[in-house]
């Protein structure tokens, strides 16, 4: 008799049963994964997700871009009358208490998605301000965490300063421009974007501070960061960036320290604090 399971898929496609040992055996390693201090994340399903979003959106964006050319969205005159056709007159709405909303035209889209957005972070954290000083300071390193990032690499570095060239890809867009990175140990990061294409603007700051008092190895970490597109094509994926990289960004570098770092200071729930603001 079959023992019951779960069904898994093989290698040539086929359906399978997998013992429900097995299924459950793993489930305890990823609890484990988190006891440890760990935070347990799938990479592969997020960019996934992501690419999904941002080509959906850019395909959007591009029929919005030819319907605005072709004079779709604009607002059509009187046509000429097919001879031997009998013109038939539009629908009368009657007076009432309904008022007509105006249409919003492709430009006056374009002025709403050029705004700059900002978003703001602070949160304890259960390592110190050395530890996550260090993280975040490794720029050579952000392609193997910070998400989205394919390419780091630092071209000239002196004391408090270093200048990066970076890529960071939203399929089907990749951008490469250079980030200027100055440095406080262990207090302040702050990198601004220069010799870029995609962004107008982008600015991250991070700040660290003591954490909470009886507990040397922990820092509160202030996160900031405000960006802006340069066309409104790229504009589409302001809010793929926004939710896919900029809300999962503190906790990219968290993840990074504990894995460089073990595992975090354990803190009470009472005592933990996270505040988040964005515009």
């Amino acid at each position: 008799m079959t023992s019951l399971g779960v069904t898994d898929t093989l290698a040539n496609g086929g359906p399978a049963v997998k013992p429900l040992h097995q299924w459950h055996g793993g489930c305890e390693e990823r609890r484990a994964g988190l006891r440890a201090g760990c935070p347990s994340v799938s990479p592969r399903r997020a960019e996934d997700k992501m690419a999904r979003r941002a080509g959906s959106l850019l395909r959007a964006s591009r029929y919005l871009s030819s319907s605005s050319s072709c004079g779709l969205l604009m607002g059509r005159g009187p046509q000429q009358q097919a001879p031997g056709r009998v013109a038939v007159a539009p629908p009368t709405v009657p007076p009432g208490p309904l008022a007509a909303v105006p249409a919003r035209g492709f430009f006056n889209l374009a002025e709403s998605f050029s705004k700059r957005k900002e978003y703001s972070e602070r949160r304890i954290i259960g390592f110190s301000m050395q530890e996550m000083y260090a993280v975040v300071a490794g720029v050579e390193d952000y392609r193997h965490f910070v998400p989205w990032c394919k390419k780091s690499e630092v071209v000239f570095k002196r004391a408090g300063f270093c200048k990066a060239k970076l890529s960071v890809g939203f399929p089907p867009v990749v951008e490469n421009y250079t980030s200027l990175v100055t440095s406080v140990r262990p207090h302040l990061v702050k990198a601004s974007c220069s010799e870029g294409k995609l962004f107008n603007h982008l600015e991250t700051v991070w700040r660290f501070s003591p954490g909470l008092p009886g507990y040397p190895r922990t820092c509160t970490v202030d996160f900031g960061i405000s960006f802006e597109f340069r066309s409104l094509l790229h504009s589409q994926l302001a809010h793929v960036f926004f939710d896919e990289v900029v809300k999962q960004m503190v906790s990219a570098f968290e993840r990074r320290a504990c894995k460089l770092h073990g595992a975090e200071t354990s803190i009470p729930r009472e005592l933990m604090f996270h505040e988040v603001h964005h515009t």
